[in-house]
């Protein structure tokens, strides 16, 4: 499984690289809190795993990297995914080294 830093993932967002985050959380959870990223639950985006672009990176990005973390590894052996990385920490990762502003509880 492939991560990705909080600050490095915002800086290739900034720097319009051909990335994608992916909120896997809960819909109720993405929207007391979230960092503006599609939001597509982890069983709906096992559902339409068909619909992901092979040529984009994805960045999966739950509360603390856990789901995150089991997603992609799923989608790497049983789909042959390869260009899914995990975000370090998830959101709460995201608080700590971009946005201390963010309300997460």
């Amino acid at each position: 499984m492939n991560t990705i830093c909080p600050k490095e993932c915002k800086r290739r967002i900034n720097n319009n690289a051909n990335i994608e985050v992916i909120d896997i959380r809960e819909t109720f959870e993405y929207e007391f809190s979230n960092i503006g990223c599609k939001n597509i639950p982890m069983q709906t985006l096992l559902d339409n795993v068909n619909d992901l672009n092979n040529d984009k990176t994805y960045v999966l990005m739950c509360k603390t990297g856990q789901r995150a973390e089991a997603l992609a590894n799923l989608l790497k052996c049983e789909k042959g995914l390869s260009n899914i990385l995990v975000m370090i920490d998830g959101i709460t990762g995201w608080q700590q080294k971009n946005d201390p502003s963010l309300i997460l509880e």
